[in-house]
């Protein structure tokens, strides 16, 4: 039984076949056929697919940098850009027409994890230039923990309605995160994320500790402050 690995093998035969009927195919035609046998679009959607599975298209990490664990390595490439010095990059292996349908919650996260001790009891900030290309959404992010499991401030640009993640294709745009270190945290988490297809580039990253009159970025409250909309009237549309 041939697997999505032998795509290339499994070519080679319609082309044979074809030929000895006086139909000539070519290589590419016959990996496009074999590609829709696997219910995907293109080969292009194929070859990523395989390249994703062997690491023929990985890429270099930056040093003291590494892959989030929960990352679907399979969809995404993640990695310094072989363009452009300084760079780094998280795209979606597939595109969206592929034949590849990934799930709201797929994302790509390249990261970085220091202790906490020269932040506590003050306020930390991180920058980084971002650019995007037919991303669906990617930003920077930053965590603050107390210990292992235990998240004492978090944001990650989602859910602002300014300066918040970049989605669709942008130029080169600042973007900032600050949160407040209590005096119980052990380390601070910060990096790059890309959710669903497309691509996010990061350039110029800064850590640095900020004084009381920069203050924390807004994110959205988790609870409402008080009992709102009670009789269902009001509406908005769903993100």
């Amino acid at each position: 039984m041939h697997s999505f690995l032998d795509a290339k093998l499994m070519a080679k035969a319609p082309r044979k076949a074809m030929a000895e009927r006086h139909v000539e195919l070519s290589h590419t035609d016959c990996l496009e056929v074999v590609s829709r046998q696997f219910g995907l679009a293109d080969w292009n959607t194929l070859a990523a697919r395989i390249a994703a599975a062997t690491g023929d298209d990985a890429l270099p990490l930056p040093k003291g940098w590494f892959i989030t664990g929960n990352t679907e390595r399979i969809n995404y490439r993640i990695g310094l850009d072989p363009t452009q010095p300084g760079t780094a990059i998280i795209e979606c292996r597939f595109h969206r027409q592929g034949g590849i349908v990934l799930r709201e919650d797929h994302y790509g996260a390249l990261m970085q994890s220091i202790q906490a001790d020269d932040y506590r009891g003050g306020r930390i900030r991180l920058s980084a230039t971002l650019k995007a290309d037919d991303a669906d959404a990617g930003s920077i992010w930053m965590r603050v923990d107390k210990s292992e499991g235990k998240v004492l401030q978090f944001d990650n640009m989602m859910t602002r309605e300014v300066d918040g993640a970049l989605r669709g294709s942008t130029g080169w745009l600042e973007r900032n995160v600050v949160l407040d270190v209590p005096a119980e945290a052990s380390s601070i988490n910060y990096g790059l994320l890309l959710q669903g297809y497309g691509r996010i580039s990061a350039q110029s990253f800064q850590v640095e500790a900020v004084d009381a009159k920069v203050s924390p970025t807004p994110r959205s409250p988790k609870h409402l402050p008080r009992p709102t909309n009670l009789d269902l009237r009001s509406s908005v549309l769903s993100a």
